[in-house]
């Protein structure tokens, strides 16, 4: 089952900022930065991307239910099973 996400360009910013957020931390070790606020800036990163991914697991619910819904398919709700599964591992 193929789906978009539904805030897709709003997905895509908080992507770009975690990934300009990485970037920040791969300078911070290049350039000899204290532990501390590395692994610091590591944890918001960290933060960042499992927001991100919250946010697309419930857009995918969302559809899946409402697809359960319309069509019946007991399937549908194995499927958002294994992707909790995949997220949370």
């Amino acid at each position: 089952m193929r789906q978009h996400c539904k805030n897709t360009q709003g997905v895509i910013n908080r992507l770009s900022r975690a990934i300009g957020h990485l970037e920040a931390v791969k300078r911070m070790v290049e350039d000899g930065r204290n532990y501390d606020d590395i692994l610091i800036q590591i944890a918001s990163v960290k933060s960042s991307v499992n927001n991100i991914g919250k946010i697309i697991l419930k857009e995918h619910i969302h559809y899946c239910i409402t697809e359960a819904v319309k069509t019946s398919d007991p399937k549908i709700i194995d499927e958002i099973s294994i992707t909790i599964d995949k997220l949370i591992k």
